[in-house]
């Protein structure tokens, strides 16, 4: 009735067309023209169909009937694309809206897509305008091609129809030129219908920045308050979430502690859940309460996206979850080793506290860092670093310096005059560090000739530890002398060799050198005093020079 009534005023139109009036614009009066085009066109495809029903009436072959059907639907279906050409150009706007049919209902399966429709629907909605364009402009390369070629065939056979001299042909080629011509006529109509809609969309198009800025202040418009709502819960639930820990931490035993029982960590694990969930649903609830189905729908999607992650790491955040009950692999007030260093395991939470009790570093990392970890028990005599700062260590290189500074990347040492030497710690650990800060021992060599032989063995050892004994108390260095011993070490090629051995307090590791200098220097004395000749390594000629004396 509806598509009846268009006609009629379709037809209208063109009636007045005839007669157009002087001030109607150029727009005005192509409509004009496109519509008096698609009523003659209707009307050719309207007695077509009548001729086709006639010769389907007739048909004496069910072969014959069979292509008669698929002609006449062929009609039918071109006939309704012009009738809606023609509501189209006619009304002056998109009637799309108004032929949409009601969409059947999701069944079960398909529920879950059913709450995410609105949300589809408003993209859709954001998106119709530019593909109602890229529609028109595919529609008008479709039949501008088709067109083309349909033209190339009525030349072709209008030049057959003037050399043609059989009546048979001639009629042949008419009957055809006609159906060609029908068809022409209604890509033409197409054509037309498609570029004036077309044009009429770009006339009405804003700029993408326009358009953007319409939607966007459009949107918040309508949902501003709605978002406002939503941000105002979070917020809210923030806050209670927040007042509510502090009253835990207040009015529970044990929970301000720093090594907390397994009861006390799932009580916080179960209040961090619940504040997530609620932070995600309470957005929810509002949009559920004031209807806005978009927003619900979007914030559906962002809740299976987040399922959906949480499905591929649920066994890490899992592992997660035994560490914060302190029932994983990595414990608390144990060690582990990380970065090439050993820590000790201070407190686990969401950011565990990590330190080194004799580097005097610590570290805070997230509790996901310790999942691929392993932690023991630590003994009271293991070593955790081989100094601490301020300690006096000597390298395998030889470099002699004080720790000044050590972290997880570097260790600084400065040395004797005050040059500073930086090793990444790695580096430092491969030197094998010797701490002077301990303790430790000097062991320094004299050797004394041959012709003490007799004495070498007892009474210069005595004779020369009693010596470097008075030198250390003279020198102020008996406090931190721990042990003193000479002993006969060997006989050598030229000498016999004793050897001094002093242990010393870590108070003076920033000596060891002048320590070991001054050792030299009291032997020496020792051997002037006492008459002690310090024979040279000589070479003793032998054989043939034997002969020649």
């Amino acid at each position: 009735m509806a598509i009846g009534c268009l006609l009629m005023l379709g037809i209208s139109v063109t009636l007045q067309a005839e007669t157009p009036n002087a001030n109607m614009s150029e727009k005005e009066l192509h409509a004009l023209e496109t519509l008096q085009n698609l009523v003659a066109l209707q009307a050719n495809l309207k007695r077509d169909i009548e001729r086709l029903n006639q010769q389907i009436s007739d048909a004496q072959s069910e072969t014959q009937k069979q292509s008669l059907v698929e002609s006449l639907v062929e009609l039918e279906s071109d006939l309704k694309a012009t009738e809606r050409n023609l509501e189209n150009i006619s009304a002056g706007v998109d009637l799309s809206a108004l032929r949409d049919e009601e969409e059947t209902q999701f069944d079960i399966q398909h529920e879950l897509f059913g709450l995410l429709k609105p949300a589809i629907d408003e993209m859709k909605d954001m998106t119709s305008h530019i593909r109602q364009k890229s529609d028109l402009k595919e529609k008008i390369v479709y039949y501008s091609e088709r067109l083309a070629v349909i033209e190339a065939a009525l030349g072709n056979v209008e030049r057959l129809q003037q050399q043609g001299e059989s009546e048979a042909l001639g009629k042949a080629l008419t009957e055809l030129t006609s159906d060609w011509e029908k068809q022409r006529a209604f890509m033409q109509s197409e054509l037309e219908s498609a570029q004036l809609q077309l044009n009429e969309l770009l006339a009405s198009e804003a700029s993408i920045a326009e358009a953007s800025q319409s939607y966007l202040k459009s949107f918040f418009q309508k949902r501003g308050l709605y978002l406002t709502e939503a941000l105002a819960v979070v917020l809210l639930i923030m806050l209670m979430s927040r007042v509510s820990h502090n009253a835990m931490k207040r009015y529970i035993p044990g929970f301000r502690k720093k090594h907390r029982s397994f009861r006390t960590r799932l009580l916080e694990l179960i209040h961090r859940i619940v504040t997530i969930l609620l932070v995600i649903l309470g957005p929810m609830v509002v949009f559920y309460i004031v209807e806005d189905w978009v927003l619900f729908s979007l914030s559906l999607l962002l809740l299976l996206g987040i399922a959906w992650t949480l499905r591929q790491a649920l066994p890490r955040y899992w592992h997660q979850i035994q560490l914060f009950l302190n029932i994983g692999s990595v414990r608390e007030g144990e060690r582990i080793e990380m970065e090439g260093l050993p820590w000790l395991v201070e407190q686990i939470n969401v950011y565990s506290t990590l330190v080194n009790p004799v580097a005097e570093i610590s570290q805070r990392v997230p509790i996901d860092d310790l999942v691929d970890l392993k932690s023991r028990p630590g003994k009271p005599d293991e070593p955790w670093f081989p100094c601490k700062p301020g300690d006096w260590v000597i390298l395998s290189d030889g470099i002699r310096g004080k720790v000044i500074g050590i972290s997880h990347e570097m260790v600084q040492l400065v040395q004797r005059g005050g040059a500073q030497m930086t090793y990444l710690t790695g580096d430092f650990l491969a030197a094998s560090p010797r701490n002077l800060s301990t303790n430790f021992r000097l062991k320094e060599t004299v050797g004394v000739s041959y012709n003490l032989q007799k004495e070498s063995t007892r009474e210069i050892p005595e004779i020369l530890q009693a010596y470097i004994q008075r030198q250390i108390e003279q020198e102020g260095y008996a406090d931190q002398l721990l042990n003193l011993r000479v002993e006969f070490a060997y006989a050598n090629s030229s000498s016999l060799d004793l050897t001094v051995i002093a242990d010393f307090n870590g108070e003076l590791g920033d000596l060891y050198n002048r320590l070991r200098r001054a050792i030299q220097r009291w032997c020496v004395d020792a051997c002037t005093e006492n008459g002690w000749e310090i024979p040279f390594p000589q070479m003793t000629l032998s054989g043939g020079v034997a002969q020649l004396q």
